[in-house]
């Protein structure tokens, strides 16, 4: 019956131990951030227009829209 308890209590650690799950949110975030900056990043470079250009846009845009 000892045998079973420490079986028992080691499988039930394994299955409370959720540093692998964090770890795997973790590395989705990260995945999905680089996703997003290669999408923005290719955005960019297929402008002919630099970057200061869509910056300026950007702002100019807000600007209307607030007054």
């Amino acid at each position: 019956m000892e045998k079973l308890t420490g079986f028992y209590v080691k499988v039930s650690q394994w299955l409370n131990n959720e540093k692998g799950a964090q770890s795997l949110e973790w590395l989705g975030i990260a995945a999905l951030l680089i996703l997003v900056l290669g999408i923005v990043s290719s955005a960019i470079s297929d402008q002919e227009s630099g970057i200061t250009d869509i910056i300026t846009s950007i702002i100019s845009k807000i600007k209307g829209m607030v007054g």
